[in-house]
């Protein structure tokens, strides 16, 4: 599977997905926190494909709260300041179960941190056991290593529970673009790019262990805006929405 199907299907295209949330998705522009309407809104955009009986994995950012780069731009330890960024998501993954499981949608919170108070350790079986049982599993606390983004630990956790696709949600542009478009008006979105056009172009798609990770595996990705309602579910049911990234692009 090579590209996104433009021709809309009856039943989704992908049986295991992983979502990767950026922190930001939780909150408004320009906001930090949690906005609790985007909350519910969010809650039910998931409902509405946990209904399509597919799996869904979730991995959610820090970005509403923290982000590591930049306290240790201001002299914090990196280490130190990645472990506050991991805390952090597992506020905004147990916000997100609360949300969900008031939607009705039944769910667990899986942490790379042990806080078995508060969430379950992260065992690859036991996660991939609840989702055989319909639950959608929220990843926290990252890859629970400092110097590892979010969105490496997206790229890891999918490879290892058998994700067929990372539907990468972006709460800005609605795809991958040559250059930034809330800059630039004449900038140019990608449908489809290869995983090397993304590291060689250095496209602000994941980082770069992320990526490599994704075309060491063949493991596709779909980049879409998150913030236009039914987007997720037409990534699921593999409709032509956002960018494609895979092993070829379009040329």
């Amino acid at each position: 599977m090579d590209e996104v199907d433009s021709a809309k299907r009856t039943e989704p295209r992908f049986d295991r997905v992983l979502l990767k949330l950026s922190g930001e998705a939780l909150t408004r522009e320009n906001h930090s926190g949690i906005d609790l309407d985007l909350l519910t809104e969010m809650a039910l955009e998931v409902k509405d494909i946990a209904a399509l009986k597919i799996q869904l994995a979730i991995v959610i950012g820090a970005g509403n709260f923290i982000r590591g780069t930049d306290y240790e731009a201001r002299g914090m330890d990196r280490s130190t300041a990645d472990q506050m960024g991991m805390l952090a998501t597992v506020i905004n993954a147990l916000a997100l179960q609360h949300a969900l499981e008031h939607a009705g949608v039944s769910t667990r919170v899986l942490s790379a941190v042990t806080m078995q108070a508060m969430a379950e350790p992260y065992i690859r079986r036991r996660a991939v056991r609840h989702l055989e049982k319909g639950r959608v599993v929220i990843f926290a606390a990252g890859t629970g290593n400092p110097y590892f983004t979010t969105d490496t630990a997206a790229s890891l956790r999918a490879l290892e529970i058998g994700a067929q696709v990372i539907l990468k949600a972006s709460h800005h542009v609605d795809g991958v673009y040559d250059r930034d478009p809330m800059r630039e008006p004449g900038a140019r979105r990608y449908d489809r790019l290869s995983y090397l056009e993304v590291l060689q172009k250095n496209l602000k798609v994941m980082d770069s262990t992320a990526i490599s990770m994704c075309m060491d595996n063949s493991l596709p990705i779909v980049v879409f805006n998150l913030r236009k309602p039914g987007n997720i579910r037409k990534a699921v049911m593999g409709e032509s929405i956002g960018t494609w990234v895979g092993s070829a692009s379009a040329s």
